[in-house]
């Protein structure tokens, strides 16, 4: 009698255990979806940097080949960052990179790149870019900057 007994407490026991490991086992596939959509954003946001860095770069170097009209490089010169003021480059170079620069980042306009020419030293300039760019989902935006010496 006292077996019989023990089975009646005993049911729906199995029930119980499988409902508690499908609650550990939801959290387990919860907790793996959240860290794949950080996975995701991180990547997009890496892919960004990696993007901005090239074209910075990539000016650089055009300035580089062309060291003789370096001070026509200067693109929106003054301001705060990501918030330039000044005038646009007329320099095709410029045109053509700041044009690639919209096509590849979010939420860049040529006013949202910048390029300071400095002489520090005699025969020497120093050339700053600053690549700025935002995704919908970003509250502020983000940026690169890089420093070369040209010398003359």
């Amino acid at each position: 009698m006292k077996t019989r007994l023990r089975s009646k407490a005993q049911i729906g026991s199995a029930l119980m255990e499988a409902l508690v490991a499908l609650v550990v086992f939801s959290f387990g596939a919860l907790a793996l979806l959240g860290l794949q959509a950080a996975s995701i954003k991180n990547s997009g946001d890496a892919k960004y940097r990696s993007e901005a860095s090239y074209l910075a770069n990539q000016i650089v170097a055009q300035m580089w080949v062309d060291r003789s009209n370096i001070d026509a490089y200067e693109h929106f010169a003054t301001g705060l960052v990501c918030s330039f003021t000044g005038s646009a480059s007329a320099n095709a170079n410029v045109t053509c990179w700041a044009t690639q620069i919209s096509s590849l980042l979010p939420g860049v306009s040529a006013s949202r790149t910048q390029i300071q020419v400095t002489t520090p030293v005699a025969n020497t300039k120093q050339v700053k870019v600053t690549v700025c760019w935002q995704t919908p989902q970003d509250s502020a935006a983000r940026n690169f900057v890089t420093t070369a010496q040209i010398n003359q």
